[in-house]
């Protein structure tokens, strides 16, 4: 069976961005071409793209670990398995600008590093290695002591009353790589961000106490804002990955975090008076200017129609005005949901937009829940899902659980990027 994956992680140390393949040092305190190609498989996508154009990537690659660590320890070394399969995912697929969900935080990015070198610029079975020369990583939420009773179980400390659940401060955390540069000095992060300075949230304030609530951070990980320069276009990477919709009880307190940390994002980018409510963790108000260029990205841990989370909470962005929603399919995941059934034969959605393969008996089954959806303004070259189907080349990437990768599946946008390259 395959476990629904329990989300989240992180720190409250300085935050790190890594120039090159050496560090160049600690990046600002958290503080402050066609669709036809596309559908052809990722090798004929990248034949596809134009100098003007650019994919950008998400992937929670489950390069979590149970122990502080543990990560660096594994990827210290260039043989570990499922660092070396997800390398080939990420070298068949070869997104100019990439995140990465649940890779451990560590203070000096050393993780980032040695993936980098020791997998990524290693070239597997016939691949070609792919380098990024810019790389980003900063503290998350998750694993970081809270000192409150969180779930409301009468002892104070462990997993779940961290300020995001996570084992110890850092774990499931997300790492940037770009091989455009990044605007170090015009990253935004809400880490420390308090769940009720959100007008008209949904937190549950009769199971949380006075006290709880008002300390009680929204991003179970963080919200970063990325700006990465594209030649003359500087396009914002608004990563995050919300709690999972699940794990609590009738308070339905996950449900509620997940929904408003989707609706923070939405409200940062229709920006003006709806966002300015909103600081960061450097203190400074509001969302994104009018005409700004903007990519989604990350696993929000909500399907649009299937499994639990609250109504609607996805659709704050699938159905924004200033967002368009590419609609990424691949033929691997319209395959699973019938070869796997379960709980995908009683889903309502298309399984082709997969991109979540998890536990079908009893739920939730197979859901969409990684997310790359551009600015309206940027014009759309093509989408798609890392998810091949049985016999086809790269399926022994993606595979059934235990998987050789994730649980999820890298999913990817190309837009134009307007001006010179």
């Amino acid at each position: 069976m395959r476990p629904l994956r329990t989300l989240s992680a992180a720190i409250a140390v300085g935050a790190l961005a890594v120039t090159g393949a050496v560090a160049s040092g600690a990046a600002p305190a958290p503080h402050a071409k066609a669709r036809d190609a596309v559908e052809a498989g990722p090798a004929k996508a990248v034949e596809a793209r134009t100098k003007h154009d650019v994919r950008i990537a998400t992937y929670n690659a489950s390069l979590n670990r149970g122990a502080e660590g543990q990560l660096v320890r594994d990827l210290s070394t260039p043989d570990n398995a499922q660092a070396q399969n997800i390398a080939e995912v990420v070298q068949t697929t070869r997104p100019e600008i990439l995140l990465v969900n649940e890779f451990d935080f560590d203070a000096a990015g050393e993780g980032a590093r040695l993936f980098q070198e020791n997998y990524l610029s290693v070239g597997r079975n016939g691949h070609e290695p792919i380098e990024y020369a810019y790389r980003y990583t900063a503290p998350v939420n998750t694993g970081v002591p809270s000192g409150l009773d969180l779930n409301n179980d009468g002892t104070v400390g462990g997993p779940d009353d961290a300020w995001g659940f996570g084992l110890f401060p850092g774990q499931y955390g997300m790492v940037v790589y770009s091989q455009h540069p990044i605007l170090e000095g015009k990253i935004r992060t809400f880490q420390d961000f308090r769940w009720q300075d959100m007008p008209g949230n949904v937190m549950p304030t009769d199971f949380y106490s006075p006290e709880e609530q008002e300390q009680l951070r929204l991003s179970s990980k963080s919200h970063w804002d990325v700006p990465v320069q594209v030649g003359t276009t500087t396009l914002h990477l608004l990563a995050a990955h919300p709690t999972p919709p699940s794990f609590d009880g009738p308070e339905m307190r996950n449900k509620r975090r997940n929904h408003d940390e989707i609706r923070l994002w939405a409200d940062y980018v229709t920006g003006g008076k709806t966002a300015e409510y909103l600081y960061d963790d450097a203190g400074v108000h509001g969302g994104l200017d009018r005409g700004e260029r903007f990519v989604i990205l990350g696993d929000y841990n909500a399907d649009p129609v299937d499994g639990d989370s609250w109504d609607g909470a996805i659709d704050q962005l699938l159905l924004h005005s200033r967002i368009r929603d590419p609609k990424p399919t691949s033929a691997g995941g319209a395959e699973a949901s019938v070869l796997q059934g379960g709980a995908n034969l009683t889903h309502e959605g298309d399984p082709s937009l997969d991109t979540a393969d998890f536990n079908d008996s009893p739920a939730p089954g197979n859901l969409r829940v990684d997310l790359a959806l551009p600015s309206k303004n940027l014009p759309l070259r093509g989408a798609g899902v890392f998810w091949p189907e049985k016999g086809q080349p790269g399926s022994e990437l993606t595979g059934e659980y235990p998987f050789p990768t994730s649980d999820h599946r890298l999913t990817w946008v190309d837009v134009k990027a307007p001006g010179k390259r």
